[in-house]
């Protein structure tokens, strides 16, 4: 490989998560420093290819986002405005607390993500490099996840996503009295985690706990 240049496909890249989508790690694999960028795919339409989000978190991360729909067709959905894009299409999010999501409209739906902050150095989200812990969840394999994530969680102990993904976690091994408590923690960081673990199914060994049941509501 030359020095001056990586090559690589998604389909190289491309790791299994614990939900519907396939990742393709693109800014570790090929090592870009200076802007995030990642690639996701669905088998099937009907599912999200980006979950619901924004970019702006309690650790200043406040991201501006250009997606490209690579292959199929997606449904974005910004702030409430619903737009249709099929395969070449362009979609800019300048604003990094505008909620976001993309469903495909068609089979084998590949979005591209491109993200920095304006006017700053990138660097990685706490969110990226918890993603590793992502194929040891479709793998069942939940020590090897809470490892992951734990040693992120030292560094960034008040992230609302590692700290809800650390949750997940725990829940799987039996860490009943962790696992609610930093879910508790990660709800009062971003209350969209409460509506997450609602339905997520990492949380099913704890769903009957009435303290889990008092913090999603149920």
């Amino acid at each position: 490989m030359s020095e001056k240049f990586k090559v690589a496909t998604l389909r190289e890249m491309e790791t299994a998560t614990a939900q519907s989508q396939r990742w393709s790690p693109i800014r570790a694999n090929l090592e870009i420093e200076a802007f995030g960028v990642n690639a996701w795919t669905v088998d099937e339409p009907g599912k999200d290819v980006i979950g619901e989000h924004d970019e702006v978190d309690n650790n200043g991360n406040q991201h501006q986002e250009l997606y490209v729909v690579l292959a199929g067709r997606a449904t974005f959905t910004v702030d409430g405005d619903e737009l249709d894009a099929p395969t070449g299409t362009c979609v800019f999010v300048h604003d990094p607390a505008a909620k976001r999501k993309a469903v495909a409209a068609a089979p084998e739906t590949t979005v591209l993500a491109v993200g920095a902050k304006r006017g700053e150095a990138f660097k990685p989200s706490e969110w990226e490099r918890s993603a590793p812990a992502f194929e040891f969840f479709a793998k069942k394999e939940y020590d090897k996840a809470y490892e992951v994530l734990a040693r992120v969680h030292g560094e960034f102990p008040d992230d609302a996503t590692v700290l809800y993904n650390l949750a997940c976690a725990e829940s799987q091994l039996g860490r009943t009295d962790d696992a609610i408590t930093h879910l508790e923690r990660s709800v009062a960081g971003q209350e969209r985690m409460r509506e997450l673990a609602k339905t997520d199914t990492d949380f099913d060994p704890v769903r009957d706990d009435a303290r889990f049941k008092e913090l999603i509501g149920a």
